[in-house]
């Protein structure tokens, strides 16, 4: 039996999946006639369709789609409008750039990282910047979120090196059990060839940078940028002399933070006084 979504209020990704069983009867094709034309496998179109192929349907895919219905781009820019559409508009170009980004180096001071952040964490942050929300776009966004760690899916995944300072373990964000939770996840994520976690205690002291969180995206054929944030909006920055300067104040950084191996240690503890 096809799987397809329960009725009543969808998600994005279940609205998507909704429209491509429409599409797909509409033209009389069977989950396995979709998936040989697209590539993919029965089962992959059955996910997509009852919104459960998480991060996000493959670009790939979506591309198949409009050839297979004949629909020009139409799911492609489903597709897009999924992935920047819960994002505020002043955080899309981070985000294109994000993804096409070879290294992204990022200092977090309260909070952790998005691209790290578990669902659970990330609905709490939103609970709390998004207090008038509702329930379904509280999801929606933390969905989203979730959604930047496909760059991790690519063929040639982004370095990614993040400096928390100590307060991003020790915010307790969403109650004991979510920050036990995302403390794991960081744990389980620092093994991965991809990711470099160091801590910068509170026992270093002021930061050797502004207390401002930051983050540079490194690129093999272009400039590196530089992307920082206020309560009002984020702002690029591709000064040769300020990107420059956010460099070497990174170098500072992880200078007096933490050892890989060091971090990993204070996590558990921590861990283990979440989880007492």
């Amino acid at each position: 039996m096809e799987d397809t979504p329960e009725p009543g209020t969808l998600n994005p990704l279940q609205r998507f999946g909704r429209d491509v069983r429409q599409v797909r009867l509409a033209r009389g094709l069977t989950q396995k006639h979709l998936g040989r034309a697209t590539g993919y496998s029965e089962a992959y179109v059955s996910r997509v369709e009852s919104g459960k192929m998480l991060p996000m349907p493959s670009e790939r895919f979506a591309k198949g789609c409009d050839v297979a219905f004949g629909t020009g781009n139409l799911f492609i820019g489903l597709l897009r409008r999924i992935d920047q559409g819960d994002h505020p508009s002043w955080f899309a170009p981070y985000l294109n750039l994000e993804q096409k980004a070879s290294r992204i180096l990022d200092f977090s001071t309260t909070l952790v990282v998005g691209i790290l952040q578990t669902e659970d964490y990330a609905r709490a942050t939103f609970r709390a910047y998004y207090s008038g929300a509702n329930a379904e776009t509280i999801e929606d966004k933390a969905a989203t979120r979730l959604r930047r760690r496909a760059v991790f899916e690519r063929d040639d995944p982004p370095l990614l090196w993040a400096v928390l300072h100590e307060s991003c373990l020790r915010t307790v964000v969403g109650g004991r059990e979510v920050m036990a939770g995302q403390l794991e996840y960081l744990l389980k994520e620092a093994a991965s060839p991809h990711v470099r976690l160091q801590i910068l205690p509170f026992s270093a002291g002021a930061p050797a940078t502004s207390t401002k969180p930051f983050t540079l995206l490194h690129f093999p054929d272009s400039p590196t940028v530089l992307y920082t944030e206020t309560r009002v909006g984020g702002r690029m920055h591709d000064s040769a002399r300020t990107v420059a300067a956010a460099q070497d104040d990174y170098d500072l950084l992880r200078a007096n933070a933490l050892s890989p191996d060091a971090t990993l240690a204070m996590i558990t503890s921590l861990l283990k006084e979440f989880r007492a």
